[in-house]
């Protein structure tokens, strides 16, 4: 079984950036997709980013697209969201989900999926 964790949330003025880390605690037997989930109140969870573990596939929300990367090293098991050009409707709780039924990229997002405790972005 495995933890995940996630750091480098925090406050920031729009236009501004921040990088997201989800560190995977334990060891992972097959391919996985790993997603960036966000929660902001009184809104519907949003899929904002996802990876695929073998390759490095990548698919994208539509609202941040252009603006966010998502990486991984799998050599330190985790796994990046990079954040640029941060807008106030970022604003919200970040957690990463970790996905690893075959097929996970084509069916992304999935939200009743295995996640961390989440870290919060707000940008005013």
């Amino acid at each position: 079984h495995v933890q995940l964790v996630e750091s480098g949330g925090g406050s920031v003025q729009a236009g501004g950036s921040l990088k997201l880390s989800c560190a995977i605690i334990g060891h992972m037997s097959r391919s996985y997709c790993m997603s960036w989930i966000r929660q902001a109140p009184g809104k519907d969870r949003e899929g904002v980013a996802v990876i695929y573990s073998a390759g490095g596939s990548t698919r994208y929300a539509e609202s941040v697209k252009g603006r966010f990367t998502i990486s991984q090293d799998n050599a330190k098991n985790t796994v990046y969201l990079q954040m640029d050009r941060l807008k106030p409707e970022d604003t919200g709780l970040y957690y990463c989900a970790i996905d690893d039924r075959l097929g996970c990229l084509d069916r992304w997002p999935a939200y009743n999926i295995f996640r961390g405790e989440g870290t919060q972005v707000t940008v005013s």
